[in-house]
């Protein structure tokens, strides 16, 4: 997938873990690394729209910028079997009931300035027994899309909401 090289097979038993099956492996940059207690449990690829909305920039009276609102995601498992959603807060909610919300704590520029950027954040259950109930890390890569437009917008585009479509793979982590 996106042109990674390498293969990475990842089952992972009990504890109701997903089988993810085979999956490019992607050399992950060291200020987004996950702990070294935590271990891969699911991978999930993301496909979705950043939404913006545009507003008057606080720091400049009179211009006018695309504000970051939310994600609206499907997220899907390696194979395609459809998991959940990835929504504002930044949260990730799984048809098993299980919900985790995210806080960043790292971030590194894409290869492309039209691709949001990679991601290290930690998470917090705040949903029901399931395949993300012991997540404590998420990493956002592999990114695609999602970046708001350099131009900016104006006072006729006030409160305009503009959806950018984005597509990322998230991988979770449990502790050891």
């Amino acid at each position: 997938m996106r042109g990674v090289s390498g293969l990475l097979s990842l089952v992972v038993a009990g504890c109701g873990m997903l089988e993810v099956g085979v999956y490019p492996r992607t050399t992950i940059p060291a200020e987004i690394a996950a702990p070294a207690n935590q271990r891969l449990a699911l991978v999930a690829v993301g496909n979705g729209v950043q939404a913006y909305r545009c507003d008057p920039k606080p720091d400049a009276p009179g211009r006018y910028e695309w504000a970051y609102q939310a994600p609206e995601a499907w997220l899907r498992d390696v194979a395609g079997k459809s998991l959940g959603r990835h929504y504002a807060g930044p949260t990730w909610e799984l048809t098993d009931g299980s919900k985790i919300v995210g806080t960043e704590q790292a971030r590194v520029a894409a290869t492309s300035k039209s691709d949001i950027p990679w991601l290290r954040l930690a998470a917090r259950s705040t949903g029901g027994a399931g395949l993300l109930a012991n997540v404590t890390a998420i990493q956002q890569v592999n990114t695609s899309g999602g970046q708001a437009p350099a131009a900016g917008c104006t006072q006729l585009d006030q409160g305009r909401i503009l959806r950018i479509e984005f597509t990322a793979d998230y991988n979770f982590y449990v502790p050891r």
